[in-house]
């Protein structure tokens, strides 16, 4: 009896080329759907409701995939955890009806970006974070993150050469904090383009420099020009928290 089955994965990017399984490397939907086969074989395709880069972290990744089987959904857990590294866990497991999608039926994402702001770099946690060594301006980076809000082509906010059709998204949220070394960008949108969260990091950053004044970010979006933009930040600072349904 066939069945669809939904995960919740947190995982440690670090050792991983991704999100998307690779011929010849290792990726996190590659060690799932490997997992999978292991305990149950068969030959099953896992579908992500995103593709994470290269050393991006995840809280809350969702994925599908239809198995035959008589297992109650809740078990896929238990059993998967079983098989996988300690960096990849399977927070949750459910059956579910066939029209539910992980990738199409998600009405957005919510990523964090994790800044440690200190002039020598941690040791504990540097996997997970940026290292900005120098004096931030918090106050402008958060009047500036109100201009990225809304509806806007944000082509001046991804990787030149991707080939992704359609350039506007929305921004339903973006919001810049601090407590103690540790910065915090948190922000919730119906989709992202390829390194748009990293770009907008980078371009919050030179905000924050005083490279760039909030009110420009405005004019910024509007060239939609690659060029006008900041830095791409680092993979490791990133994580995918929760795709919202």
């Amino acid at each position: 009896m066939s069945k669809r089955i939904v995960l919740t994965i947190e995982y440690d990017g670090t050792n991983y080329s991704g999100w998307q399984a690779q011929d010849n490397a290792k990726s996190i939907q590659g060690e799932i759907e490997k997992a999978i086969t292991e305990v149950f074989h068969q030959n099953i395709r896992v579908f992500g409701a995103g593709r994470t880069d290269a050393g991006v972290h995840a809280l809350g990744q969702c994925a599908h995939f239809d198995i035959d089987t008589d297992i109650p959904g809740e078990r896929f857990s238990y059993i998967l955890n079983q098989k996988l590294d300690d960096d990849i866990r399977i927070r949750s497991s459910f059956e579910t009806d066939e029209s539910f999608h992980a990738r199409k039926s998600a009405k957005g994402k919510h990523y964090r970006y994790v800044i440690y702001n200190a002039r020598i770099c941690n040791a504990i946690g540097r996997q997970y974070s940026w290292h900005v060594p120098y004096d931030i301006d918090i106050s402008a980076m958060q009047e500036a993150s109100g201009h990225f809000m809304g509806e806007h082509d944000f082509s001046a906010f991804r990787t030149v050469g991707s080939n992704i059709v359609g350039t506007v998204r929305t921004i339903y949220s973006l919001e810049v904090d601090k407590k103690g070394d540790y910065i915090t960008i948190d922000v919730k949108g119906n989709g992202f383009l390829y390194n748009m969260v990293r770009i907008i990091v980078g371009t919050l950053i030179y905000v924050g420099e005083g490279k760039i004044a909030p009110q420009d970010i405005d004019s910024i979006i509007a060239s939609r020009d690659r060029t006008k933009s900041g830095i791409t930040a680092p993979a490791k600072g990133l994580q995918l928290v929760e795709v919202l349904y």
